[in-house]
């Protein structure tokens, strides 16, 4: 069982050009993205939330019910669901503005078990961010390290929601003991300031860099850097492409048992090819339609996975 531990929001999509173009809701936020890609290509899978009581909390979960996500660790909340308001730019490339105040899933609490079977849980985007919450996942993610789960963090790191950008890179270090696999954008790497091959001498096994169309970039504890290029495609929008890399990561190391940081160590050259390959593939096909609708196993077999 791989367990996704973070925010569900809605994404309010533009369906044009414009600041006043009509804004179309979509199911949305990083870890929801992460654990609908997670049950899309089979691999089982448990969603670790605080998700709201009223009409757009029920159709969150009903997709994560859809796609086989086990919702039962959820939390429950008579608050909103926050909403972020997407921009794409020309390239496809998305911007987002967020309305968090008073939301639900800001009132997360850890909880005292994680789901029976639990080989990894992965954490990442605003759910680290915003307070009280931020605290208590944070709090999970060091509780399942010590116990010696596999760990994944995506920062996603979206700079509006930051108060305060020195804390949270200090912040950042103090995780990365407890992490053991660290997947970060080039964007958020540059804003964050350090390098891959110092944040993996710091905790991770590894720590995969995604680089857009170019391709993806793993850099190892013991100083080795694996690359692959990206899967040509014609871009409709990237919203999701980092949570599918971050599912099909996770997926793909559950396929070769390596969900430690001793089978992390062990891919070499050749299970690092297959694997980022994957998630390459993976990411092209969700960079292909619009909003975050990832692959479905069937569809990656058919590309030559």
């Amino acid at each position: 069982m791989i367990v996704v531990a973070g925010e569900a929001l809605i994404d309010l999509v533009p369906r044009g050009p414009g600041a006043l173009a009509a804004l179309t809701p979509a199911l949305g936020g990083g870890p929801f993205n992460t654990a609908v890609a997670l049950g899309r290509l089979g691999s089982p899978t448990a969603f670790c939330s605080r998700v709201s009581r009223d009409a757009f909390g029920e159709a969150l979960l009903e997709r994560l019910r859809e796609t086989g996500v086990d919702v039962s660790s959820v939390q429950r909340g008579d608050e909103p669901t926050t909403l972020a308001v997407a921009t794409v730019g020309a390239g496809g490339s998305a911007a987002y503005s967020f309305y968090v105040e008073g939301t639900a899933d800001r009132l997360f609490t850890a909880p005292g078990a994680l789901p029976a079977g639990t080989r990894a849980v992965s954490f990442g985007t605003c759910s680290l961010v915003l307070e009280p919450g931020a605290s208590a996942y944070e709090e999970l993610m060091r509780a399942a390290s010590a116990r010696g789960v596999f760990t994944a963090l995506d920062p996603n790191i979206r700079a509006g929601l930051i108060p305060d950008a020195d804390a949270y890179r200090d912040r950042f270090h103090g995780w990365l003991p407890s992490v053991t696999l660290l997947k970060l954008s080039e964007e958020d790497a540059d804003w964050l300031g350090g390098s891959p091959q110092a944040w993996a001498a710091a905790g991770p096994a590894a720590v995969v860099v995604t680089r857009g169309g170019d391709g993806l970039t793993a850099y190892t504890r013991d100083g080795r850097v694996y690359s692959v290029p990206g899967e040509r495609v014609e871009v409709v929008d990237t919203i999701g492409a980092g949570d599918t890399v971050n599912a099909a990561l996770l997926h793909g190391l559950a396929a070769r048992d390596a969900l430690s940081a001793e089978g992390v160590a062990a891919l070499g050259a050749e299970g690092w090819r297959d694997l980022l390959g994957l998630a390459a593939r993976a990411a092209a096909v969700t960079c292909s339609r619009a909003g975050a609708e990832p692959p479905y196993a069937h569809e990656l077999e058919a590309r030559g996975a």
